[in-house]
C-alpha cells in the first residue's frame, strides 16, 4: 500500500509540472508554426520581389518581413529579455539580401521561443509596459503570437498580389 501511495503522488506531482509547462509548449508550438510558414512564404518570393509593396508608404514584402522580426525582439525586451547586442531592432527593416532576411527573421523566432523557456508561469500575471498598452507577462507573449500571424496574413496577401502561391497551400 505504501509503494500504491508513493506512485500516486509521484504521478500527481508529474502532473502539475507537466501543467505548468503547457502554456509555454503551446505557445512555442504556435509561434513555431508561424515562423515556419512565414520563412518559406519568405522564400516563396524573388530577390526582386522583396521590394514590392502595394503602395507608397506601405512596408515592402523585405519590410513587412523584417518588421515581424524587430517585433519579436521589441516584445521580448519587454519581458526583461534583451536582445543579443548585433540586433538593431530600430534599424532592423534596413537589412537587404534574401538570405539576410531569412536569416535575420529566424534568429528572432529562436530568440522568443529560447526566452519562452525561461518563463515562469508564477510571473504570468506580472505587469508588462509594452509603451502604448500595459498588459501581463502572458498576454504580451500572446501578442507576439498575434502579431506574427497578423504579418503571415500581410505576406500571403503580397505573395497572391505577386502570383506566388503559400507553398503550405499547394
Amino acid at each position: 500500500m505504501k509503494s500504491l501511495a508513493t506512485l500516486f503522488l509521484c504521478m500527481c506531482t508529474f502532473s502539475v509540472f507537466a501543467q505548468d509547462e503547457i502554456v509555454q509548449s503551446s505557445l512555442k508550438g504556435l509561434l513555431s508554426h508561424n515562423q515556419d510558414q512565414i520563412s518559406s512564404l519568405a522564400n516563396a518570393f524573388s530577390e526582386d520581389q522583396y521590394e514590392w509593396r502595394p503602395a507608397e508608404g506601405i512596408r515592402s514584402v523585405r519590410e513587412a518581413i523584417l518588421h515581424t522580426a524587430a517585433a519579436n525582439y521589441f516584445f521580448t525586451s519587454k519581458l526583461g529579455f534583451m536582445p543579443p547586442e548585433d540586433v538593431d531592432m530600430m534599424g532592423m527593416e534596413k537589412i537587404t539580401g534574401k538570405e539576410n532576411v531569412l536569416d535575420a527573421l529566424n534568429k528572432s523566432f529562436v530568440f522568443v521561443m529560447d526566452k519562452i523557456d525561461q518563463i515562469d508561469s508564477d510571473s504570468f500575471d506580472k505587469e508588462v509596459d509594452l509603451g502604448f498598452i500595459k498588459l501581463n507577462r502572458l498576454s504580451t507573449l500572446l501578442v507576439i503570437l498575434e502579431h506574427s500571424g497578423e504579418h503571415k496574413g500581410q505576406l500571403i496577401a503580397y505573395a497572391r498580389s505577386n502570383g506566388v502561391t503559400p507553398p503550405w497551400s499547394n
